[in-house]
């Protein structure tokens, strides 16, 4: 057992205070595009929550965590399952996260085209959805022969 008061205690305690706050800020960048996606604003999902719309700011800049309780209720309202969040979060990722930009700012799911399509997409019943979905896939293998 190491000396709580030894440096390479505190080392340790450093390097888990950083790597939780790139977790912090992966599960807000998530939280940010799934909301997003689904054409939500931020009030919106607060008054779902019982929270005020800041506390939802907060969860996604990572300047509050989201507990494993809240993290579960927001995969509910959100419809994914709670692995969503911790999605593409693997130890090379986590070290190269440059917490200056945010990844999606180029990434086409934030375009509001593809967030016009996705909530179209959702207000569809499940039998177009799927026809929709078969079609897409259609003609992306046409377009690929």
């Amino acid at each position: 057992m190491s000396d709580p008061r030894s440096p390479a205690a505190g080392r340790l305690d450093l390097m888990a205070g950083e790597s939780m706050d790139e977790i912090d800020i992966h599960l807000g960048r998530r939280l940010r595009r799934r909301r997003r996606l689904l054409g939500l604003t931020q009030q919106e999902l607060a008054e779902t929550c019982g929270v005020r719309f800041q506390q939802i700011q907060k969860y996604e800049c990572a300047s509050n965590r989201m507990s494993a309780a809240r993290l579960w209720q927001l995969s509910d309202i959100l419809e994914v399952p709670i692995s969503y969040f911790y999605e593409g979060l693997t130890r090379d990722q986590r070290e190269h996260l440059d917490l200056e930009d945010d990844p999606a700012a180029g990434d086409n799911m934030v375009s509001k085209e593809t967030q016009d399509l996705i909530h179209a997409y959702y207000q569809l019943a499940e039998r177009p959805r799927r026809r929709l979905l078969d079609l897409a896939k259609a003609m992306n293998g046409e377009l690929e022969a």
